[in-house]
């Protein structure tokens, strides 16, 4: 009986302590047509959506750390995740000093996507970036634009991961 109740107690603290680590808040606002999980209390709303802009950014910790940008892409039906990709990665080409290609991952969540990496330098220091390419309908993609410092992006990659998992559309 007392081992029963010791493994009791065990899983119910290991559920507190697993809602407390994945479940730091949710992202919803009017002005958005989508919602997502915070994984970590860390993550700090730096622009709400409005009506003309519906983009949503956050930082954790810092700019520098982490910097989360919730984009809508329209595309044509036709249109494949890796045509999206390329001409996003012309922009970033043009934009981003020292600009570095990574591999591109599928990915799963509420939604099928890509994520496409890559580096940059910035202010001389290591920058990296994680975008996950949703795609939400025949003519809708959202970007998830993480960037930040090159480890740092790194350490976050488990939470980024996550916010990508729950993005769900309303």
């Amino acid at each position: 009986m007392t081992r029963h109740l010791s493994i009791v107690k065990a899983l119910i603290f290991g559920a507190i302590l697993a809602s407390a680590t994945f479940a730091q808040g949710t992202f919803s606002d009017p002005n958005a047509a989508y919602t997502f999980g915070l994984p970590d209390a860390k993550w700090k709303l730096t622009s709400r959506p409005t009506a003309m802009r519906p983009n949503v950014e956050y930082v954790f910790i810092d700019r520098t750390y982490g910097h989360l940008e919730v984009r809508r892409i329209s595309v044509q039906k036709a249109d494949l995740l890796t045509d999206i990709i390329r001409q996003e990665e012309e922009k970033l080409q043009m934009s981003l000093m020292g600009y570095v290609a990574g591999k591109e991952e599928t990915f799963t969540g509420r939604f099928r996507g890509v994520v496409f990496n890559f580096e940059y330098v910035q202010g001389s220091k290591p920058m990296s970036g994680r975008f996950y390419f949703l795609r939400i309908s025949d003519n809708t993609v959202y970007a998830l634009r993480f960037k930040g410092q090159k480890d740092s992006i790194r350490s976050i990659r488990d939470q980024s991961d996550s916010i990508a998992r729950t993005f769900a559309t309303r």
